[in-house]
């Protein structure tokens, strides 16, 4: 299977995207991540994706419809489903989102299976905080982190 990427501009700085003829399957945040070797391999899939994420930051859309296939253990899955179900502009904390995968005792391996997130702002992690509402851990850094939920707020 072909693996295809783009390199794109955002307000938070350059993103990677990767993807397959079907499907996105990562987005490396600046902070993460080298740039592939060589030049772009962009395709339908991830030209759709840098104009949805693009929507996003002109704070045009709330929610992404791409082909995603994120890897992962069941479990992580499961927690990347239930990010994709907080409305755009809120948060939940780790305990609640522990809480709607049914498993109320699991905060930690929620926020382990966050900081796993292939697909962070289409999958968006960044909306789950502490449970007194402090920011904590992104793969992007906690000041993108702060940026985006600033840009929903503003957007919502």
């Amino acid at each position: 299977m072909d693996e295809y990427w783009l390199e794109i501009a955002s307000p938070i700085g350059r993103l990677l995207l990767f993807g397959t003829n079907g499907s996105v399957t990562r987005v490396d945040l600046p902070a993460n991540g080298d740039r592939p070797p060589g030049v772009p391999r962009p395709n339908a899939v991830l030209r759709r994706a840098e104009q949805q994420i693009a929507e996003y930051f002109a704070g045009r859309r709330r929610d992404f419809d791409l082909p995603i296939a994120p890897v992962g253990t069941d479990f992580q899955i499961r927690v990347w489903n239930a990010l994709q179900t907080i409305p755009y502009g809120h948060t939940r904390s780790y305990s609640e989102l522990a809480e709607s995968v049914c498993n109320p005792q699991a905060a930690r391996a929620v926020g382990s299976a966050c900081a796993h997130n292939p697909l962070p702002i289409v999958i968006p992690c960044h909306r789950v905080v502490g449970a007194d509402g402090r920011l904590t851990g992104f793969g992007g850094g906690l000041p993108v982190k702060k940026w985006l939920l600033e840009h929903e707020s503003e957007h919502a």
